[in-house]
């Protein structure tokens, strides 16, 4: 036997069909639209739509790993819960069975010519649009070849004894194949991957379909593994997510197994006139459907058994908001006073955002990034829903007075979406300090420091003259207010002499300067929320 054919052969293949997953899957996204996350958020109320753009996704995208990352993103942005998510994770179970089918069809002796459409569709037609689907004939096509180049690498298998011996014993103990599709699966990172060449061997001989079914569900066991050991880490949400697609693939894995000659008939029947590749892909979506059948009635105690397998507090946000009831909206000044609750909810966010983006800012923190990022989406999303109140409010008639107040209101709120976009603003300059290695003086993280204690106390100051309608407050927030222009002032002259004393770098006095601006354009829209205030008093 020429192993070093078989070994680059195989690895080759494996390289050129992996290109044409990825490949393929960039293709269908951008055919698609970046869409998918909304959809997700938008569609997912219940468990069962959950399941459904679960698959929808999965093969737009041609990853379930990458479906189960965008619902974890979802928990923690507050737009999803985890009942959602355990949907969403199953619909993306069976969606990637989809790449099995696709490899399933014996095509690999038109690979080429596939290839060829692609490079024209690629190379030859100006219109995004056609590009894009270039991208994916081509994809297709290397996926193709890739797999012709494995079979070609590795028939010679079926003759080795030691493979064949393998076999023998996986036929007496199926626990063998079902590590051996598992670590596998573990190795290459990619399930998709491990199920063609299973595909593979199973079409030139090397391995019987029914022998191929441990395989196949280690396969399944493996891609759950490599989720969980990416949430390592995470936040808690993420890692119950990913516990959830474990728990339920195990689960499903053990009833097939202890049902095994069952499972093996059923497909059979399923598939009696396919190839054998075709017969796997058969298995694969047989389990992944069943498995969802059989648990999805379970989702609260998938959701239970994680939540105990994994305690604490959901690092997640409450994205719905608390106070705006839409029967209240035929008592207008009840339903005014409600809106104003969920503003000042709104503007406890814009605080929060604010502090982690500080804390990012001097600690390089990645969590506090990530929950100042999360909050600010939580922010945006809340105004949508708060000016959407209001509208409706105004609709029903207001007595003058009242009118004028919400038209205050929705004013306050605007200021409050723009204290989170400075927020977020602060994170990204700290991104471009950490990518690129800026540094600041002990006497420009002093003055920092400062302004932006001083910016804190302007916003919790204002929130709290919003809430309680609080003169004192208010006046507090204006001085607090002149102070921060007088601090940008006074440190934006000072930091350029230190600029001029090369003491500081162009890129630090560049991020210095800007967020001075920011900080002074918080404490600008605290003044303006005080400032409502005191006009309705």
């Amino acid at each position: 036997m020429d192993w070093q054919d078989l070994i680059f052969k195989f690895v080759g293949g494996l390289g050129v069909f992996l290109f044409g997953i990825k490949y393929m899957s960039d293709g269908l996204q951008k055919t698609a639209g970046d869409k998918m996350r909304d959809l997700l958020a938008k569609y997912t109320s219940n468990p069962l739509l959950g399941v459904f753009f679960g698959i929808v996704v999965t093969i737009l995208i041609q990853s379930s790993t990458g479906t189960t990352v965008m619902a974890i993103g979802l928990i923690n942005a507050g737009l999803m819960t985890l009942r959602q998510a355990i949907g969403v994770i199953m619909g993306a179970n069976i969606g990637t069975t989809m790449t099995a089918f696709i490899v399933g069809i014996k095509i690999e002796s038109y690979a080429l010519p596939i290839i060829g459409l692609g490079a024209i569709l690629l190379f030859f037609i100006g219109r995004k649009k056609a590009q894009y689907i270039g991208q994916v004939v081509f994809g297709f096509g290397m996926l193709f070849l890739g797999l012709s180049t494995m079979g070609s690498g590795l028939k010679p298998l079926s003759q080795l004894p030691a493979f064949s011996e393998f076999i023998v014993n996986m036929s007496q103990y199926p626990i063998l194949g079902l590590l051996a599709g598992t670590v596998f699966t573990l190795i290459i990172q990619s399930s998709s991957a491990a199920i063609g060449i299973l595909q593979t061997l199973a079409d030139e001989g090397a391995i019987s379909f029914q022998h191929s079914l441990p395989v196949l569900f280690g396969d399944n066991l493996g891609t759950t593994i490599t989720a969980l050991l990416a949430a390592i880490g995470s936040s808690i949400a993420a890692r119950r997510a990913a516990l959830v697609h474990v728990v339920f693939n195990v689960l499903g894995i053990i009833i097939f197994m202890m049902m095994l000659p069952l499972v093996y008939q059923v497909v059979l029947w399923m598939g009696q006139d396919v190839n054998v590749r075709m017969q796997i892909a058969y298995a694969h979506g047989f389990f992944n459907v069943t498995n969802t059948v059989i648990f999805f009635p379970l989702i609260p105690f998938l959701a239970w058994i994680v939540t105990k397998m994994v305690p604490g507090k959901m690092d997640e946000l409450e994205f719905r908001p608390k106070f705006l009831d839409a029967r209240l909206l035929a008592t207008p000044s009840m339903a005014l006073g409600q809106a104003q609750h969920e503003i000042v909810r709104m503007g406890s966010y814009a605080k929060e955002a604010l502090a982690d983006a500080a804390s990012y800012f001097f600690q390089r923190d990645q969590k506090s990034a990530a929950a100042a990022l999360q909050k600010e989406q939580l922010i945006n999303e809340l105004e949508r829903k708060i000016t959407e109140y209001m509208v409706k409010i105004h609709q029903k008639g207001m007595p003058e007075a009242e009118s004028e107040k919400a038209t205050g209101l929705m004013h306050a709120v605007n200021d409050i979406e723009r204290i989170g976009d400075h927020a977020e603003n602060i994170v990204e300059l700290s991104q471009y300090c950490t990518e690129h290695k800026v540094d600041f003086s002990d006497e420009a993280e002093q003055e920092l420091k400062k302004m932006i204690e001083m910016a804190d106390l302007a916003v919790g100051r204002a929130i709290y003259a919003l809430e309680h309608q609080d003169m004192q407050a208010s006046e507090e927030v204006l001085r607090y207010e002149a102070e921060l222009d007088r601090m940008e002032q006074e440190y934006r002259k000072a930091h350029i002499q230190r600029l001029n004393k090369n003491l500081c770098s162009g890129d630090s006095g560049a991020i210095f300067l800007d967020v001075l601006s920011n900080l002074e354009r918080v404490g600008d829209h605290s003044k303006n929320i005080a400032q409502y205030v005191m006009s309705v008093e």
